[in-house]
């Protein structure tokens, strides 16, 4: 058992003059970020996820999950995952390589495969996980990684991980990122660069990277954790959105934000899946994610391929967003992507208009640094197939109630 560092009182109170000075020194830590308002804590939803949600017995309109299409409550998908309990209990109790691979994992991954237009795919458990995973089976000491400076914080912790040489490039400065590959001597090239940009909403110039990596002999990782699901044909993410195909792009999806269950995967050729299973250790040494989840996500990939409204109507509110652009206050981004960042520059002011917002029965989330850049504090808007065109409108009157 721990030691207990600090008296209770009979009130329940933890007595300060009992603290520790390490837990002095955490305390001194979390009031510097209350001060500074970068202080974040948890809301705790009371049921499903959606576009409404309720929390402590009080019903808002959610604009705050990526769950773009409105899957995650889903009830074709949620008798999909009751199925697969049935069939397959609750637990995988192992991890793929001990005897944790089922069946339904295996399902999954060829449904991927096929849907991605690559020979093979991999399942993990989610996308932190894969791409930690990819980065440093593929990358070592005696490589360099090219990564755009506004990438998500898994790809540069994997690209720290994996003791590669490194070189950041400013955000979509194509003719930096080429500097740094022509001048490089590294035994493999690897650019690494997110889809859709979570924070901004726009797009990787994917066509002009795949040029870079025939050029220079690189490759691409393409982080598609916002564009898979919404973009391409039939849902079938970025590159079907660009028309591109290359074997020398590693292609990662989530399956947790469009497809509205959890995981994440790798399509790329049969060798490199093969390298993964035998050299990613966050697969190797991870329980396989229970079989009833890929079940779930079979269902949810069918309704995501069939169901073209979803992407239509998604598409017809961005449209309106935009078109109130020069009505709102802040600046929005323009993204044509359901990541809609509306930027208000300091942290008070994204904070408190995230609180105006929750006081007319919405919910925007303020994102401040260091998730973003200093002085561009900013909502975040997520749209889904689940909101109604009403619901944009409401959202809108709002935000305009605020402009100055």
């Amino acid at each position: 058992m721990h030691a207990v560092t600090a008296q209770i009182s009979s009130s329940g109170a933890i007595d300060a003059s009992a603290r520790t000075p390490f837990e002095c020194l955490l305390e001194a830590e979390l009031n510097a970020l209350r001060t500074a308002g970068l202080y974040r804590s948890r809301a705790r939803l009371d049921g499903q996820q959606g576009a409404r949600v309720a929390i402590d017995g009080r019903e808002f309109v959610s604009f705050a999950s990526n769950d773009y299409l409105g899957l995650a409550a889903d009830e074709r998908i949620i008798a999909a995952a009751r199925a697969g309990v049935d069939r397959f209990g609750v637990g995988a109790g192992a991890s793929h390589l001990l005897y944790g691979h089922g069946r339904a994992h295996e399902e999954l991954e060829e449904a991927l495969a096929y849907f991605t237009g690559y020979p093979r795919a991999l399942y993990f458990s989610c996308g932190y996980l894969a791409n930690i995973g990819v980065i440093s089976a593929l990358c070592t000491r005696a490589d360099a990684v090219f990564v755009d400076k506004l990438n998500h914080a898994s790809l540069n912790d994997a690209m720290l991980l994996s003791r590669a040489r490194f070189h950041r490039y400013a955000h979509l400065d194509l003719g930096r990122l080429e500097h740094f590959l022509r001048a490089s001597r590294a035994r493999r090239k690897l650019i690494v660069t997110d889809a859709v940009f979570s924070m901004d909403g726009d797009l990787a110039p994917v066509p002009e990277l795949a040029q870079l990596c025939d050029r220079y002999g690189a490759f691409l990782l393409l982080d598609d954790a916002h564009g898979f699901g919404v973009l391409g044909t039939h849902g079938a993410g970025t590159l079907s959105h660009f028309g591109v195909a290359s074997e020398r792009i590693v292609y990662m999806g989530t399956l947790g934000k469009a497809a509205g269950v959890c995981g994440a995967f790798v399509a790329a050729d049969a060798a490199l899946i093969e390298l993964l299973v035998n050299r990613a250790r966050t697969y190797i040494y991870t329980t396989a994610t229970p079989p009833a989840l890929a079940v779930a996500l079979l269902e949810s990939l069918a309704i995501i391929r069939r169901e073209d409204w979803r992407r239509a109507h998604l598409a017809r509110l961005i449209a309106m967003l935009a078109a109130a652009r020069p009505t709102l206050p802040g600046a929005l981004l323009p993204s044509h992507t359901a990541i809609q960042p509306l930027v208000l520059g300091s942290v008070q002011t994204a904070t408190r208009t995230m609180r105006a917002l929750a006081e007319h029965g919405l919910i925007v989330p303020a994102v401040r640094p260091p998730t973003v850049p200093p002085a561009t504090a900013r909502l975040r808007i997520s749209l889904s197939a689940a909101h109604g065109i009403a619901d944009v409108e409401r959202l809108l009157a709002a935000l305009q109630q605020l402009a100055p």
